[in-house]
């Protein structure tokens, strides 16, 4: 399929939600040894004797291992069967560190630059909009909102708020695709994986809620049961790597194999 085709292209949510459900299995099976291992290192300082200090050595392992699962959990999203996937490099029990590692902290990096150069940039656009709306700023600090200023221009500076707060959100999902990308082309996907998510963002985003609701679930249940107590944090890692990551993962990868429109074979777009 040619770039021109790729406009065309719609998520269809369910078959991805349906295709996330199905291959959950074999991600678990084939990443399952990284995840566990990734898991167990985060939780290692929660549950060290006091006076031990493994905070410094255990985070560099944690990070690596968690990029280490990322790229399992990926290549296996993309993989139509575990042979295609250890075809793209997966490792035993999903622990391999090669090229397509760095090349998603590479893309990782580029994706998270550019985020933050427009969240600048919106923050320096709303922070000049509010110094020349002329609020009353004493009404502000006493609460008085009926003193601020005109509703007319609440009204537009809580729209430009809004508006900054969307535009953000819009660019992250439409970016959420950059790591099937960089295993599925094998080169570093990092603004490109736009182009792949385009006019899919409200399917994309419906996946990605859906994905996060176990985990969220998880998370709130453990904070009111057990606010601020060492076993809560152990549960929501574990949480994150039995269920979020292979989640998330899973539906980015079935969403990008249908809405991928080129592959290494083909010339670029």
């Amino acid at each position: 399929m040619s770039y021109k085709d790729a406009h065309g292209r719609r998520l269809k949510l369910q078959a991805a939600l349906q295709a996330t459900a199905r291959g959950l299995p074999r991600l678990w099976l084939g990443a399952g040894g990284a995840l566990v291992a990734a898991a167990v290192v985060w939780a290692l300082p929660l549950v060290m004797a006091e006076g031990l200090d493994v905070g410094g050595w255990s985070a560099g392992v944690a990070t690596t291992l968690t990029l280490v699962a990322v790229g399992a959990l990926a290549r296996l999203s993309i993989s139509a069967t575990p042979r295609d996937a250890r075809a793209l490099g997966l490792g035993p029990l999903g622990f391999q560190f090669r090229g397509p590692e760095l090349r998603l902290v590479g893309a990782a990096l580029l994706c998270l630059i550019f985020l933050s150069m427009n969240v600048a940039l919106l923050g320096l656009v709303v922070l000049a909009i509010f110094g020349v709306a002329e609020l009353d700023v004493a009404a502000i600090q006493t609460r008085n909102w009926a003193a601020v200023g005109p509703a007319w221009k609440l009204a537009i500076l809580a729209a430009v708020g809004i508006g900054a707060l969307l535009i953000p959100l819009l660019l992250a999902v439409r970016l959420s695709l950059f790591v099937p990308a960089t295993l599925g082309r094998r080169q570093m996907v990092s603004l490109n994986s736009m182009g792949i998510a385009y006019g899919s963002f409200w399917q994309i985003l419906g996946g990605l809620i859906v994905t996060s609701a176990p985990f969220v679930g998880v998370a709130v249940l453990t904070t009111a049961i057990s606010p601020g107590h060492p076993a809560g944090d152990i549960v929501r890692i574990a949480a994150l790597f039995a269920l979020q990551l292979p989640l998330m993962l899973g539906f980015l990868g079935a969403a990008y194999r249908q809405l991928e429109y080129w592959s290494p074979e083909q010339p670029r777009p």
